[in-house]
């Protein structure tokens, strides 16, 4: 297992937002995470990626427990995080912002904006990620005139610019009309095959996306799983599509 999950709890005085979450995510594995508001969706995330420590319980990357350990030192281990808001700089363009998550990457932030200017290897990689995206014709751009779609794939981009072995996706067709989300989905999964991605997660309420790209996918409800399955034993359950997904949705 390339990222493991045992028994978490995560309380907020009284307030208990999970409560005893297991999961396991294999190598090659698409896994999606769906859940009505308040599921504790985001709590799993945060705790998934060290953002926070665990009230109980134990998470555990490639073998080493990573409670806690913060998104940059968790990024130096191979997991790497998308938000559901888009964390581009808009006032960089689209190369200078790959350059960004680049310069970080190799442990270059101190001069961040020579780095820019005049590093062939940061560049090269750069450019290198925003052909997989499909954004090498608007590298010079900036990042704030950039159409929805195309700042959702930034966002992604700049992630996957630093090279993780596992990435965690925040709902990455949000604010995404519904003519290009599967093409955003089509060039995220692409581009994750052509860079060895060995596997990834994602937070998704779009349930076209999740069926259509999930080899797995776990239903929260109330800070417990309430099922884990491939998506037609999820399809096929009447108890999640009740709680979770609606009946529209399923079918």
């Amino acid at each position: 297992m390339i990222l493991e999950a045992q028994d978490l709890r995560k309380r907020y005085g009284a307030y208990v937002a999970l409560d005893g979450v297991s999961l396991a995510v294999r190598e090659g594995e698409f896994v999606s995470i769906i859940g009505p508001n308040g599921a504790g969706k985001s709590t799993l995330i945060n705790l998934l990626t060290g953002v926070l420590p665990p009230t109980e319980g134990r998470v555990r990357f490639k073998g080493r427990d990573i409670g806690g350990i913060g998104p940059a030192a968790l990024a130096r281990l191979g997991m790497a995080r998308s938000f559901q808001l888009v964390q581009i700089f808009p006032d960089l363009t689209v190369l200078e912002t790959l350059q960004a998550a680049a310069v970080s990457r190799l442990g270059r932030g101190g001069r961040l904006f020579a780095s820019l200017r005049g590093d062939r290897q940061v560049q090269a990689e750069a450019i290198e990620v925003a052909a997989l995206f499909g954004l090498a014709d608007r590298a010079h751009s900036p990042a704030r005139a950039l159409p929805q779609g195309d700042k959702k794939l930034l966002d992604v981009a700049s992630a996957f610019t630093l090279r993780p072995e596992i990435i965690l996706l925040d709902e990455p067709t949000s604010g995404v009309s519904t003519a290009d989300k599967h093409t955003v989905m089509e060039i995220l999964v692409g581009a994750a095959r052509q860079m060895g991605l060995k596997a990834i997660i994602q937070v998704e309420h779009d349930m076209d996306i999740v069926f259509a790209y999930s080899d797995r996918i776990i239903a929260l409800h109330q800070g417990k799983v309430l099922a884990d399955a491939a998506p037609a034993a999820i399809r096929a359950d009447a108890r999640v599509v009740d709680m979770v997904i609606g009946r529209r949705a399923a079918c």
